[in-house]
């Protein structure tokens, strides 16, 4: 984050919005972001949200905000931060969104009112054409993101991890991504399924006439056209 970003951040956290002192009164989010100044906390969870060190963030819903705020005629004020700074700025009401691959499933909602998930992404195991998958995975080589949850959740499977620094498509065996990715690299999906999340924003407790615009917005979106921007971002990245 800059020292400008950071400055903004706490600005936001202090309640000093647009010259005042005080957050705005429940049910004049839509009114007010209709036309003027959407302002979004955006942590980063690429490539869902990629906050760079200079310029505007970028990724998946980066992508989804700029739409909807085109869709509202409002401009884009981005405010990033650390989840659990965006999620009390939002409960007070001074961001009117947060973003970065929540999941609804996150341990902080009761801090802010979420979205219905507008998709739902699966971790699964899958192959190259040729490399097969057993039903049982004890024993089977898997090539898994070092760092991430999935290594234990294939190794719970008694399975022989192998760490990368990223999943490419051509390891020759197994391995674990996203769903989203599976056409990209050309592998096909095993039946074995690690997890899944339900993609949701967060917004300011008690401005349902915002959520209700929100939400119109985001399930209007399609399984495969959120994959797409995710994809795109990758590639971006």
């Amino acid at each position: 984050m800059t020292r400008m970003m950071g400055v903004l951040l706490a600005m936001v956290l202090s309640g000093v919005v647009a010259g005042c002192g005080l957050p705005r009164d429940s049910g004049t989010t839509l009114r007010d972001v209709r036309g003027g100044v959407l302002r979004v906390g955006v942590t980063e969870n690429p490539p869902w949200t990629e906050v760079p060190g200079d310029g505007p963030p970028a990724g998946a819903e980066a992508v989804l905000v700029q739409r909807l705020a085109t869709r509202m005629g409002a401009t884009v004020q981005w405010y990033p931060g650390s989840e659990s700074e965006l999620m009390a700025a939002v409960k007070d009401r001074v961001l009117d969104l947060v973003i970065g691959g929540l999941d609804a499933a996150a341990p902080w909602t009761d801090d802010a009112a979420l979205t219905r998930p507008f998709v739902t992404m699966r971790t699964v195991v899958a192959a190259p054409a040729g490399v097969p998958v057993p039903d049982d995975l004890a024993g089977v080589t898997v090539a898994v993101e070092a760092g991430t949850a999935e290594v234990a959740a294939v190794a719970a499977e008694d399975a022989t991890v192998v760490p990368v620094r990223e999943v490419t498509g051509d390891e020759g065996m197994p391995v674990v991504v996203g769903e989203w990715r599976l056409a990209e690299l050309n592998l096909i999906e095993s039946g074995h399924e690690l997890g899944s999340h339900d993609h949701v924003w967060a917004l300011p407790p008690g401005e349902n006439g915002w959520q209700a615009e929100v939400e119109r917005f985001l399930l209007a979106q399609t399984h495969t056209g959120v994959e797409e921007l995710l994809v795109a971002a990758e590639r971006a990245s």
